[in-house]
């Protein structure tokens, strides 16, 4: 079937909008010193909330400090804030797409990464958002806690097949 004249004009332009807007991946010294004046706020409140600390971390696990879960509830607030900001207000993500909300089908290997994860966390007293706020606070351990995330992401991007992103036409 073949396509009107009007529609093959529609779909060029469409095509042609998409060509010439392309997503600048480079950022500016402004926004990368907001993001390091960030991270070290956010730091330093984990130093403060304790969440660095191997027996805060215990304690929590053991159910016999109930602080974190705090810290955690307020953290999962804030974040959950922003992104409705961000989808509200139509801000692109730093890739220059929108949010996307949608539903996620159910997997078991969700629950096996999860248990690992969490099993993983317990085991080394942190988790990916604090092993660095303990780095910075000169335990040098969480350099063990660095290589472990370092080598399960690695061998995570080796064993998952490369998907597309579907933004080439």
């Amino acid at each position: 079937m073949a396509l009107s004249r009007k529609t093959r004009k529609a779909s060029m332009e469409v095509f042609e909008v998409r060509k010439k807007k392309k997503v600048s991946t480079t950022l500016s010294t402004g926004s990368i010193l907001t993001f390091v004046l960030f991270g070290f706020f956010f730091g330093y409140f984990l130093s403060k909330a304790r969440a660095t600390d191997y027996d805060s971390i215990v304690d929590m696990f053991m159910v016999k400090d109930f602080q974190l879960y705090g810290v955690i509830g307020v953290a999962i607030l804030i974040v959950a804030a922003g992104l409705f900001l961000t989808q509200r207000y139509k801000k692109p993500t730093l890739s220059g797409k929108a949010l996307d909300w949608q539903p996620m089908k159910f997997d078991p290997k969700r629950l096996i990464g999860a248990f690992i994860f969490g099993a993983g966390w317990a085991l080394a007293g942190t988790c990916p958002g604090t092993v660095v706020t303990q780095l910075g606070e000169g335990k040098v351990y969480a350099l063990v806690t660095i290589i472990g995330i370092l080598i399960g992401v690695w061998a995570y991007a080796k064993r998952t097949p490369k998907e597309s992103d579907g933004s080439q036409c």
